[in-house]
């Protein structure tokens, strides 16, 4: 069984940008934390977690289907 890569939030604010290219600085994370709309993470004791999969799932849904021009919008297929 492996486990899973779990990250504290300035972790998981470096691997958002590694990973998939998205720039979200620790205190956007904290701040979606509160508001929503961020990744799902759990919490140990006052420290917020990030599950590596949590993340890589909430970097996906925030992008758009693929596409061959921003004029027609239409997706590559």
């Amino acid at each position: 069984m492996q486990a899973n890569t779990i990250f504290r939030r300035t972790a998981a604010s470096l691997y958002l940008k590694n990973a998939h290219g998205l720039e979200y600085k620790p205190q956007t994370l904290a701040k979606l934390a509160v508001l929503g709309g961020g990744p799902v993470f759990r919490r140990a004791g006052r420290y917020p977690l990030y599950d590596k999969g949590d993340l890589d799932a909430w970097a996906q849904s925030l992008l758009s289907p693929r596409m061959t021009s921003t004029s027609t919008l239409e997706c590559a297929e």
